[in-house]
């Protein structure tokens, strides 16, 4: 594939481009989960009484995290997503967290 291949698509002269900005997870338990997200990331949830997703907004901006209650018969887990978080220190946040009473696994160093 060429890098012209890779051009946002046009729509009338008009180019149309889109970002990733919104992830939406199924949750057994929606309380839960924008507790978990807000203690340990940071997040704010807002929630529409007329709306059955409540979205956590990060609070140095990135994605946004919609949280939508998964029905009985999904497959939740890590196998159906990884959210990947930036932050400057990874040992750093990983004590902050722990003293939280998060777990880690292994943490795997990568290049870059």
């Amino acid at each position: 594939m060429s890098d012209s291949d890779l051009s946002a698509p046009s729509c009338s002269g008009v180019t149309v481009s889109a970002g990733l900005n919104r992830i939406i997870l199924y949750v057994r338990d929606v309380d839960i989960s924008a507790s978990f997200y807000a203690f340990f990331f940071g997040f704010r949830a807002v929630t529409t009484p007329t709306d059955r997703i409540t979205e956590l907004v990060p609070e140095n901006g990135g994605a946004h995290l919609l949280l939508h209650r998964a029905g009985k018969a999904q497959k939740l887990g890590q196998v159906a997503v990884k959210l990947v978080f930036d932050v400057t220190d990874v040992a750093a946040f990983r004590e902050q967290a722990a003293k939280k009473g998060l777990k880690f696994g292994t943490i795997h160093k990568a290049d870059g």
